[in-house]
């Protein structure tokens, strides 16, 4: 094999540039960040009687071991607040850890917040939050804003407030619904209604004892209480709460009937390439994908790090570019594709999203990794489980190219690195989050399948996303021209083992389930210039023009500027001019599907979003193949 061989090319030319503007953003982006966390060290100013504000509280996200809970602040009155302090108990149990825009104490199991020296004014209709990172499950209860009720009503003297109601119980549990039942609160004057509280955040108001949440998402766990208002509008304590957990499943994931189709969304996209979040909703794609990696963080030194910090949570997003056509303010602790992400979850909340690590570029810090495991799973453990994103992402996916073998550079970390960092990530992210990898397609005797041990990791791993593209390119300046992601080998193929059949073949001989691999399609194609032979095995000069890169080029672009003349082994081809290029269209997807569905894989993923169509065609194409 030629030392610039096509499976060491994966994506090649398409990471984001290191030149001095992106720098520039990065450094705009991190010093962005300074700000608050300076912030925090002035003082807070005197709490002031505000009857025309509320406070509301929510669990932004809960990762078993701890959570991130966050306060809101709304001014409801027609004069500004110069101040604000919230005040509320915690069961035992429950405590806040760090907390961020906000000086937290505590006495005992009662929390006491007040604002820092920046965020204490709040104008009439305005809000303001602040998070905090905390441990246990409760939920807070007898909150007060500035001394009064945090739902904004009437402290009236001489009038008592009502009683705590009692603690709910939950029945009638379904995939999406739940009843909530609690005895009465008393009050001297009467009981008016009751307020019913999700996660902290007010649900519904009614007049009777018991509720029924629907619209709930299946295998989810909620948390609820519910606080008495009497006639005079006086809220009393808010309930202990009760812990409810949806029927069913929320990931059914591969081998269960449900088959994945997961998309890869980078983050240096909304550059030239001008691909947001929001693509994904408006071409369509997000009701038809199951998955999303989020490419790349890096790898340096062993660790998992930060990838571009100005495109993962710090860039600010107009009305026109959101997902839920809301712009960012300058003050919110997270923004960026993040928070894009998070919004997208919201809308779809089918979605599982991974975080994925490395990639041709950025696969330089996996030997020092393996060399130590445990420390490398930790600082991914911790980089993806930030309670700033904690509740964005549900695992985490390495791509390595490659354990014990050449790519950009060659590494001899020996077979059982793999197995041993899969095994160590496994370990550290738990069961509930999910823990992949994308690895190589080379099914050629004594090639890269051979040079690990894929089977020993796939215990540890929920799938492989097998990268069965790139099998052949213009980094062959002179060709001969073939597809660059064939199904199956054919008569004239140029090198053994690269296609799509035998690498699946020679993954499950290993002992890799058919259930953990995924099929891989590029959204992209390959080509030529030079080339007089319309059939494969042409010969060339070098590579086609592409549009950021020469020798690839989006199927959105091609499917116009070179329409398809043929197919070779499941994938299409075309010959225009001089140029000659490869691309799956919806028509070889579908094949590819129905043939990954006879195989019993788990599904298929592809690289990536911006290259399909402003419809999303082939993510559409994927999903109907698929099920």
């Amino acid at each position: 094999m030629s030392t610039d061989n096509p499976l060491r090319r994966t994506r090649l030319g398409w990471r984001r540039g290191t030149g001095p503007a992106t720098r520039s953003r990065t450094v705009a982006g991190l010093t962005a960040l300074l700000l608050p966390l300076a912030a925090m060290v002035g003082l807070a100013s005197p709490a002031e009687a505000a009857a025309s504000a509320t406070a509301t509280y929510v669990k932004k996200s809960d990762w078993g071991t701890g959570f991130e809970g966050q306060w809101t602040v709304k001014n409801t009155g027609t004069t500004a607040l110069s101040s604000w302090t919230i005040e509320w108990d915690f069961p035992s149990g429950t405590a806040v850890g760090s907390a961020w825009d906000a000086s937290v104490t505590s006495s005992g199991t009662h929390w006491t917040a007040k604002n820092l020296s920046w965020n204490g004014s709040v104008s009439p209709g305005a809000s303001i939050s602040f998070g905090f990172n905390g441990t246990g499950g409760g939920s807070p209860s007898g909150c007060k804003l500035n001394g009064a009720s945090c739902d904004g009503g009437p402290t009236v003297p001489g009038d008592t407030a009502p009683s705590k109601p009692g603690t709910p119980t939950a029945s009638n549990v379904t995939d999406t619904s739940a009843k909530i039942s609690w005895t009465a609160a008393t009050d001297d004057k009467g009981i008016k209604n009751y307020d019913v509280l999700r996660d902290g955040a007010k649900v519904a108001t009614v007049t009777t004892t018991t509720y029924t949440d629907s619209g709930l998402t299946k295998g989810t766990d909620y948390s609820y209480t519910v606080q008495a208002r009497d006639t005079a509008d006086q809220t009393g304590p808010v309930s202990a709460s009760v812990a409810v957990r949806t029927t069913g499943t929320t990931d059914p994931g591969p081998g269960t009937g449900d088959k994945v189709n997961l998309g890869y969304f980078t983050n240096w996209g909304v550059y030239g390439r001008n691909y947001h979040v929001k693509n994904l909703v408006t071409s369509g794609s997000a009701a038809k994908i199951t998955h999303i990696n989020y490419a790349f963080g890096n790898v340096q030194g062993g660790k998992c790090t930060i990838g571009d910090s100005y495109a993962d949570y710090d860039k600010a997003y107009t009305a026109d570019q959101s997902v839920d056509g809301v712009a960012d303010t300058w003050d919110q602790p997270l923004r960026g594709n993040f928070n894009q992400l998070r919004k997208l979850k919201a809308k779809y909340p089918h979605i599982k999203v991974l975080w994925s690590f490395g990639g041709w570029t950025w696969s330089g810090g996996f030997g020092a990794a393996a060399q130590n495991p445990a420390a490398f799973a930790d600082s991914c453990y911790k980089l993806v489980e930030d309670p700033r994103w904690a509740d964005v992402f549900d695992g985490i996916d390495i791509d390595w190219e490659y354990p014990n073998a050449c790519g950009l550079t060659c590494d001899t970390s020996g077979p059982a690195a793999l197995k041993n960092l899969s095994s160590a990530l496994r370990t550290k992210f738990g069961s509930n989050n999910l823990v992949t990898a994308a690895i190589t397609a080379d099914g050629s005797d004594g090639g890269k399948i051979d040079a690990a041990d894929y089977a020993g990791a796939a215990q540890s791993m929920d799938w492989y996303n097998v990268m069965t593209y790139d099998f052949f390119g213009a980094w062959e300046a002179k060709g001969p021209t073939a597809p660059h992601s064939p199904l199956n080998s054919y008569n004239g193929i140029p090198q053994d083992g690269f296609n799509s059949a035998a690498a699946i073949a020679k993954l499950k001989a290993k002992g890799v389930p058919a259930k953990k691999l995924l099929l891989g399609i590029g959204f992209y194609g390959r080509g030529w210039t030079g080339v007089t032979q319309a059939a494969p095995g042409g010969t060339a000069t070098g590579a086609a023009p592409g549009t950021y890169e020469a020798g690839i080029e989006d199927y959105k672009v091609l499917k116009n500027t070179c329409p398809a003349t043929g197919t070779i082994a499941g994938t299409a081809y075309a010959h225009c001019g001089t140029n000659w290029w490869s691309y799956d269209t919806p028509a070889t997807i579908t094949s590819k599907m129905a043939w990954a569905n006879s195989q019993g894989l788990g599904g298929a993923f592809f690289w990536e979003f911006s290259g399909d169509t402003a419809n999303g065609e082939l993510v559409s194409a994927m999903d109907s193949g698929l099920n």
